[in-house]
């Protein structure tokens, strides 16, 4: 492996080892009497007179979850387990986060275990069951770059890229005109200058020499100039008036400088050469990257306080010029190893450089989202062959064109450090964006101003958005690859909360959302039955008396007559076409009357019930006698309806 020039700038070539871190119907508008009910209080109702059934159970814990009151949540998730454990995959991982709100974690814990058992897919238990090899991310982020000789190298040290009004600022030790070696790891390279290159679409002109007051008989290098061109600011060894500087340990280290550009008589000068406020002669701060509002400053240091060889930083500049204190960007950025040469650009992505992250070798170039809050999600590495095997570093894109330079000392280059040009032609993260259209279940209207609030795959909540006249929603950007819960609500209508897994290609997301009413209206001549998705009331083998849970499903008709006093209902029972009909008749004609019977002892007068069997007389679908039907196609003949006949 060739050895870099860059001992300095925290770019040594590291050895061949690296950590491995790892609805309800339409109301028929011919009726004009309605009956209003509201299903969640019926349910809760019931379930208080002790008639229960999985189904009840789950909205009513589901219902307190949505509404955050966990306490009562996890009260009905409780007598659900305690009844059966044949339910959905969510309904574990609700349970578990209603008792982590009651304190009950040993519990929780088990929940979540069983989670984690039902749905080895799912991105919540991945940490749990399965860790995907780096080598297969990092393949998985490659082949996305044309990559080729920028033209302007040399047998030297060419390295570090900034491109600025039609500009490519670089660092080069070409320049002969001084015959100073390097005081640390003599390498037999001259000092390096800055020096610059027009660019052009397919093309970098001949280099020229950047302006006499920058460049000394020292090391300058990395510029990077504020939007205006009036600041710039670079890196150099400590050099200030002709003194150089020495830490204690007699070593001349680097700092970053601030200049100013003076006009004179049409001639630019750069003067007013500072250096910041937070630099220090006992550690080296070097290569500065200027956020893309001008606001922060990021730079590579070894400073005290840090978490490995050299960390990366950001410091806040002020309209007046004047900075903040560096802040350190964290362990979700710095490692134990060197991270350096950082890149922000104006879609929110910090790209550096590493040796700490499991690459391909030596420095490798990885990218982090900078969220809204100023953290950073995981880094991800760029991939091959932006990165080697060797050190590749000092990555700078036009997020525009999508073109770029980078520095590697990768085999087949002309001197210690290249600078090379590329494209890239797939973006390293897929974009996604998620909306919508919040509708009415039942009438499929838009509804405008329901609130829908998104939240991550572990229920923080990230945003809250509101539909808008046309019932659109629209949460722009999120992560492709990831799931996430969307809550629909608005006051008159059952809350609703949905799964979405975005793709992990670059799209738009669809996720349209339906609200069902809370306050349901029920016409003289409709059916309560679909009210509540009664299908049946069973009844064992030639029997009409009524079991236990049938008598769940009979107490929804129960509440709802008992909050009507004056409502009247004809029961009537239906058979499938199997058997004889005048069976079915009379079976039929049993059940009905029994169903009316149990009414009645429960409290309901006589005479606001009728009942009748109709047998298999009145089929909702092709299954008489002689036609093949599956269960489920006869299950559907096989049903109770609760008509009404007059409030």
């Amino acid at each position: 492996m060739k050895k870099t020039v860059l001992s300095f700038l925290f770019a040594l070539t590291a050895s061949a080892t690296f950590a491995q871190a790892p609805g309800q119907n339409k109301a028929d508008k011919q009726y004009t009497k309605y009956a209003y009910i509201d299903a969640t209080e019926t349910y809760e109702r019931i379930v208080e007179k002790g008639y229960k059934s999985p189904e009840v159970l789950t909205k009513l814990a589901n219902s307190y979850y949505f509404n955050s009151q966990f306490d009562k949540a996890a009260k009905w998730y409780g007598e659900l387990f305690a009844m059966t454990n044949d339910v959905e995959a969510e309904v574990y991982y609700r349970y578990a986060q209603s008792l982590k709100a009651t304190g009950n974690y040993a519990k929780s814990n088990d929940m979540m275990n069983a989670f984690t058992a039902k749905t080895q897919e799912d991105l919540r238990g991945k940490n749990y069951t399965e860790h995907k090899d780096y080598m297969e991310i990092i393949k998985a982020n490659s082949g996305r770059y044309e990559i080729g000789d920028a033209g302007i190298n040399t047998e030297y040290s060419d390295y570090g890229s900034h491109v600025y009004n039609g500009k490519l600022y670089f660092t080069s030790a070409r320049d002969t005109g001084n015959f100073v070696k390097r005081v640390h790891k003599w390498s037999n390279q001259y000092f390096t200058n800055v020096w610059s290159a027009e660019v052009t679409a397919d093309s970098v002109g001949t280099p020229k020499r950047f302006a006499r007051s920058i460049n000394t008989r020292f090391h300058e290098a990395t510029p990077v100039f504020t939007k205006d061109g009036n600041t710039m600011y670079f890196t150099r060894n400590d050099f200030t008036d002709g003194k150089k500087g020495k830490s204690k340990d007699r070593i001349t280290l680097i700092k970053i400088y601030k200049a100013t550009k003076v006009v004179k008589d049409s001639v630019e000068t750069w003067e007013n050469i500072t250096e910041l406020p937070f630099d220090s002669k006992d550690y080296t701060v070097a290569h500065p990257a200027l956020s893309a509002d001008g606001k922060w400053l990021y730079f590579a240091s070894d400073m005290p306080g840090g978490f490995g060889q050299s960390d990366l930083y950001k410091v806040s500049i002020s309209a007046d010029g004047t900075f903040g204190t560096p802040v350190n960007l964290g362990k979700g950025i710095n490692t134990e190893g060197k991270e350096t040469f950082p890149f922000a650009t104006d879609e929110n992505e910090l790209y550096f450089s590493s040796d700490g992250y499991p690459g391909v070798g030596g420095l490798d170039i990885y990218m982090a989202k900078i969220k809204d809050d100023g953290t950073f999600d995981e880094p991800i590495n760029v991939g091959e062959p932006a990165n080697s095997k060797f050190d590749d570093f000092a990555y700078f894109i036009d997020t525009k064109t999508r073109k770029g330079f980078l520095t590697s000392n990768r085999e087949g280059g002309k001197g210690l450090d290249d600078i090379y040009k590329f494209l890239e032609t797939r973006k390293l993260t897929c974009e996604q964006e998620l909306s919508g259209i919040v509708t009415d279940k039942d009438t499929g209207e838009p509804i405008a101003g329901a609130k829908v609030t998104l939240f991550d795959d572990k229920f923080n909540k990230i945003s809250e958005v509101t539909s808008d006249d046309k019932g659109f929603y629209d949460f722009g950007k999120v992560e492709c690859g990831k799931a996430y819960y969307l809550r629909g609500e608005k006051d008159g209508y059952e809350t609703n909360e949905q799964r979405i897994e975005i793709p992990k290609t670059t799209g738009k997301t669809d996720l349209p959302i339906q609200l069902e009413k809370k306050v349901k209206p029920i016409p003289v001549g409709g059916d309560l039955a679909k009210t509540f998705g009664i299908k049946e009331i069973y009844f064992d083998f030639d029997k009409s008396n009524i079991r236990q849970d049938a008598a769940v499903e009979l107490a929804k008709i129960l509440d709802v007559m008992e909050q009507y006093p004056t409502m009247k209902v004809d029961i009537r029972s239906h058979t499938d076409s199997r058997g004889s009909k005048a069976y079915n008749e009379k079976l039929s004609d049993r059940r009905a009357n029994s169903t009316r019977e149990w009414l009645i002892s429960k409290g309901i007068s006589a005479d606001r019930l009728t009942s009748k069997g109709y047998g298999e007389n009145q089929l909702v679908n092709q299954c008489s006698d002689g036609v093949k039907c599956t269960e489920d196609e006869h299950q559907m003949n096989r049903r109770s309806e609760f008509i009404i006949m007059g409030m």
